[in-house]
């Protein structure tokens, strides 16, 4: 266990905000006085078996490091990969669902599509989240534009819950069809069945995820409902524990949507917090690029098996609602990103004659070779180590590499296979890698309109800052910020994210669209919202909404989100601006409003900047020799937290610190911020 701080001084009175991210291998906590804009941060191992442990273990480790007491927490945040990890391991609790009858296999029909990178030709789907053995059918029929044409047999649903005891299991997801347009067939169903099956789970679409596509709304229920008794524990150790800790300040966790919300919330859609830990690092990128006047970024949080790329506009961070976890698509809104297998522990094999890297990752145990935890094959990190972009020791010094062993496996698996040299190899290995990662850069950016030349690029997480100027002269761009703590910008985004929620409700039938019906619609939506921040206890002058339409050309299989206008002409021609900057062209075909939504959110307490003070040039710790193209060379090496604002370090270097180490490439020049951030900029030539 590591921490950094500074003197834990603070006034009388402190109000401190903890931040706590469960990752697979580390879990981060990030401890502020959101007065003074002081933090300490701590790094703990993470409890696979309970990761309610290592939250525990790593609140007592920062409160420790801050000379602080549980009563001093005003509130508790939390970023957590729980649901996540149930959904891509398949362990989930063992859910069953109900639907109309004749409509059980929906499920198995899915779409037709066929993943990007799948071969067209042997792709095989994968197994289905419910099996049909588990699937109940109840009768009842209602058509698309709402109205009933068959009447809900409460005996079929009597039956339906008798089967389900019978199968043992312990949730239940509901979606009847057409629900989004006549939720109460469905609501009905799940009073009956609450009443049944006390114990178990349940949970109806139409409050998950009220909008038109069959199979998506099935399929997101379904995967709220295999996640829902096993987030529903969790949460509930942690606030025990917190409760018994002496800690009085609300639990508010992570959503995929990069907002935070409360315990009960999450309680009954666990399903948005899916992607809630790399939407959390986005978060807390914008923040941190917001404090140096900078609102266009391109995010890549490079961990140890994967690699989530974002793009944010004039500081807004995009949402989608195609959106994927696993093999399933979850179309509830979350940051848009993408995400691919490349990080540092991506392993590099030969295969006749070929060398490929990832996505299959050593992973924490044993992890790469330098670890000297027994891992025998090159991985992305160990080709650092070999070109000497590393120092000897990380986590503050807790832990040393062993650069025999990775030079070792780079000499087994991939140079002498190719018969190149050591060095060769480690540069082929970090060229495929961030190839990999400018392929992921130019799908949220070149695909979607945008030019990445116009962004900075903010490299993060614990292996983020080292290929950061490389990525930067891949795509183009001058500019590359590396945020205070980049290992655990994660759990400082959490203390940057708002309270947010969304809420969505399909119209009856698309088409053009119908303001009085629209405005029906939102009113009743902004009713559930305000029903929110009354559960939040949100006062009345924080409360912000807002309202967003999504359209699509007749036709069309997916929408566009857009904000809402007063009328019907200004609504397309936002449509229409949306189409064209996303597709580079419009069509004549009539425009239809789909869904309405209504976005709810109460900005939170900000923290007080920090200001690093000028100082004395920065002085290197040491000198290290290092590979480059042109040869090796001794270049200097940097501790991060002695460096004062306005230091100015000339590439080649390197900078290490707690969580990471930043390589400045020959040809950057870094300079540290006022906020701490280091700006590497790179002259044009």
């Amino acid at each position: 266990m590591s921490f950094d701080g500074v003197d834990p001084a603070r006034g009388a009175t402190p109000a401190l905000t903890l931040a706590v991210d469960i990752g697979g291998t580390f879990t981060d906590v990030a401890l502020a006085d959101i007065a003074t804009g002081q933090v300490w941060r701590a790094k703990t191992p993470s409890r696979p078996d309970d990761p309610s442990e290592a939250f525990l273990t790593g609140l007592r480790l920062a409160l420790r490091a801050a000379g602080a007491a549980p009563g001093d927490l005003r509130q508790v945040l939390h970023g957590t990969t729980v649901a996540t990890n149930m959904i891509l391991e398949g362990k989930g609790a063992r859910a069953a669902l109900v639907t109309t009858r004749g409509f059980r296999h929906v499920l198995g029909i899915g779409r037709q599509d066929i993943p990007r990178a799948a071969n067209l030709y042997n792709w095989i789907k994968p197994e289905r989240p419910v099996p049909a053995s588990r699937i109940v059918e109840v009768a009842e029929r209602v058509l698309p534009g709402g109205v009933v044409a068959q009447p809900l047999d409460e005996d079929s649903v009597a039956a339906a819950a008798e089967a389900l005891r019978e199968m043992e299991v312990d949730s239940v997801a509901i979606c009847l069809l057409h629900a989004f347009a006549n939720p109460d067939h469905e609501r009905r169903t799940a009073e009956i069945l609450r009443a049944a099956l006390p114990g178990v789970a349940v949970t109806a679409s139409s409050d998950v995820l009220p909008v038109v596509r069959e199979y998506e709304r099935t399929l997101a229920s379904v995967l709220n409902a295999i996640v829902m008794p096993g987030v529903t524990k969790y949460v509930g150790r942690i606030e025990d524990k917190l409760t018994a800790e002496g800690v009085p300040a609300p639990l508010l966790l992570m959503q995929s949507n990069g907002g935070v919300a409360g315990a009960g919330k999450i309680r009954s859609a666990p399903a948005l917090t899916a992607l809630s830990g790399p939407a959390a690092g986005v978060v807390g990128a914008r923040s941190v690029a917001a404090t140096c006047g900078i609102g266009d970024i391109l995010t890549v949080d490079i961990g140890g098996t994967s690699a989530d790329i974002c793009l944010v506009s004039g500081g807004e961070i995009g949402l989608t609602q195609q959106g994927q976890v696993g093999d399933w698509p979850l179309p509830l809104p979350m940051v848009d990103m993408v995400t691919i297998g490349a990080g540092g522990g991506s392993i590099a094999r030969v295969a006749d004659g070929v060398l490929t890297v990832g996505p299959e990752s050593a992973g924490a145990t044993p992890g790469p070779a330098a670890y000297g935890r027994g891992g025998t094959e090159a991985t992305v990190t160990d080709a650092h180590v070999v070109l000497g972009h590393l120092p000897a020791r990380l986590l503050g010094g807790d832990m040393a590499l062993d650069v025999v062993a990775a030079r070792r496996a780079l000499e087994d698996g991939v140079a002498r296979p190719l018969g190149i040299a050591v060095e060769d190899a480690a540069r082929g290995i970090l060229a495929i890698a961030d190839n990999k990662m400018v392929g992921a850069l130019r799908i949220v950016s070149v695909e979607r309109g945008f030019d990445p030349r116009d962004f900075t690029l903010l490299p993060f997480g614990g292996a983020g800052p080292l290929h950061g100027c490389a990525l930067a002269d891949l795509i183009g761009t001058r500019r590359v910020l590396i945020v205070p703590a980049p290992g655990i910008l994660c759990a400082d985004g959490l203390m940057a994210a708002d309270l947010k929620s969304e809420f969505s409700r399909a119209r009856p039938r698309a088409g053009v669209a119908d303001m009085a019906e629209a405005e029906r619609l939102c009113v009743e939506l902004e009713a559930d919202a305000a029903a929110w921040f009354d559960a939040e206890d949100v006062a009345a002058p924080d409360r912000q909404t807002s309202r967003v339409a999504l359209l699509r050309y007749a036709g069309q299989g997916n929408e566009l989100a857009v904000p809402w206008a007063d009328t019907v002409e200004a609504l397309e021609a936002g449509f229409v601006a949306a189409h064209r900057a996303l597709y580079g062209f419009e069509l004549s075909a009539p425009i239809e409003l789909v869904t309405l939504r209504v976005e709810a959110r109460a900005t939170m307490q900000a923290l007080a900047p920090a200001v690093l003070a000028p100082g004395d040039p920065p002085v290197p710790v040491d000198h290290v020799p290092i590979a480059l193209p042109s040869g090796r060379e001794t270049v200097p090496l940097f501790d991060r937290s002695t460096l004062s604002g306005g230091a100015i370090i000339e590439g080649p270097a390197i900078v290490s610190q707690l969580d990471t180490t930043t390589l400045i490439a020959p040809g950057w020049t870094g300079t540290v911020q006022t906020s701490g951030a280091l700006l590497l900029t790179k002259a044009d030539t």
